[in-house]
């Protein structure tokens, strides 16, 4: 089974994350060019060197216009996404990323003095919906799409929950909110890429005191940052100030299996992604990339019986449920009490994600009931291979493993070709 194994001993945040997962691959150099093609607007990613107590690894700084983010910007230094939105004076939130001194949040000296040129009117603020417009500019798929909306997602829920208000008043700042694109983005498109069949995330260390902000002083974690780590395994420590952003917290609550300990696991690449500030302990993220020959992982499965929806709105639960991060949705039909046909909605999960997909069978469905299982999971270890055919690149999923290899174009790929030429799937397969 491919393994992704993320050390979070030092926090997490999402260029750490990005440059992580960068150095697990062999052609960096060609992918911060994909990824710089992407069309975010007005930003470039740089990938550079740096070193941490003797440790060499990369760095990942994101420019907007042409400039890192700055105090006058109201971001951090190094371009973490540091999501403390807070009311202004209007009662309307914004999601102000707080300077920090660097790559972390150590004191967050953002104080707004008097006499301070800030004017809240020269700068747009981008909600939800102004998002989910960007990234569906990005030349994308859709799965990774998803993936990005899925993660600022649970950040403007953590924030709504934090102040208040629902979450179509959470705004983001224009030039944070670029930075966030950029940094999510690169962790979505990189997992895709990496294509790792578990993520297994140590438990994570949040840092420890409290942070100084416009408004006040918070504690450590942050609000929004200690909501989205709910029913995760943390940490404070020594260090004083904050390693895990909000942004971090919520790409590693999505895209991790399970927290714990490193499994048994023959590694085969090591990557670490380096903040900028510097510490008694070397200030990183390191991911470790290895294959857990018949482990297996475990999964939770949520099950429910409906008798009175119609297949319209249980489709519609089912497709909001793997947006949401489910590894699985399926039905079953059944005959229910009072001889009345039926439907057993399957939901599967990483265990991580229970809470939350008991929330959303409760919204979405009629059920007044939700059964448990906990089960070991195997799987194929899966990769992509990028084909060069005469209609373009096609993407083909390899999995193996357990003595078995199977090939499969991706759908999507097949599709778009289809749609191209006036083919159907089976004859653009065939000419592949």
């Amino acid at each position: 089974m491919k393994t992704l194994y993320l050390d979070c001993s030092m926090g997490a945040a999402g260029d750490m994350l990005t440059a992580a997962l960068l150095e697990l691959l062999p052609d960096r150099e060609k992918v911060m060019e994909e990824l710089n093609a992407l069309g975010i607007p007005g930003v470039e990613m740089v990938c550079g060197k740096a070193q941490k107590c003797g440790i060499g690894g990369t760095h990942i700084s994101v420019r907007v216009h042409g400039e890192e983010e700055s105090e006058e910007m109201h971001t951090q230094e190094a371009g973490h996404v540091h999501d403390h939105a807070h009311t202004n004076e209007a009662g309307h939130v914004h999601d102000h990323r707080h300077t920090q001194e660097a790559e972390h949040v150590h004191g967050n000296e953002h104080t707004h003095e008097a006499g301070e040129a800030h004017s809240h009117a020269h700068h747009h603020h981008s909600g939800m919906h102004e998002i989910a417009h960007i990234v569906g500019g990005l030349l994308l798929s859709e799965r990774i799409r998803k993936d990005i909306l899925a993660v600022f997602g649970m950040i403007a829920e953590a924030e709504s929950h934090v102040h208040g208000v629902p979450v179509n008043e959470i705004h983001f700042h224009e030039v944070g909110t670029m930075d966030a694109v950029a940094d999510i983005t690169a962790v979505c498109v990189l997992m895709d890429r990496i294509a790792p069949d578990q993520v297994v995330v140590s438990p994570v260390h949040v840092g420890s005191g409290q942070v100084k902000c416009a408004h006040g002083i918070l504690p450590v974690p942050a609000p929004a940052t200690a909501y989205i780590l709910k029913d995760v395994p943390i940490y404070g420590g020594e260090i004083r100030g904050e390693l895990c952003t909000p942004t971090g917290a919520a790409l590693l609550k999505y895209f991790a299996s399970r927290f714990g300990a490193m499994p048994v696991m023959r590694t085969l690449s090591i990557g670490y992604g380096m903040g900028k500030k510097d510490f008694p302990a070397a200030n990183c993220v390191r991911a470790l990339l290895g294959e857990t020959e018949g482990v297996g992982d475990t999964v939770a499965e949520l099950v429910c019986n409906v008798d009175d929806m119609t297949a319209e709105a249980i489709g519609f639960a089912s497709e909001t449920l793997l947006e949401a991060g489910a590894l699985e949705v399926y039905t079953v039909a059944a005959g229910m009490k009072k001889s009345r046909p039926g439907t057993v909605l399957h939901v599967m999960c990483a265990d991580s994600m229970k809470d939350k997909m008991v929330e959303l069978i409760f919204k979405h469905t009629t059920t007044i009931g939700i059964r448990e299982n906990i089960s070991r999971r195997y799987t194929l270890a899966r990769s992509i291979q990028r084909v060069r055919t005469p209609y373009g690149e096609v993407r083909k999923k390899i999995s193996e493993g357990y003595g078995v290899k199977r090939e499969k174009y991706e759908y999507e790929d097949l599709a778009r070709i289809a749609r191209e030429q006036g083919m159907s799937i089976l004859e653009v397969t065939d000419s592949l």
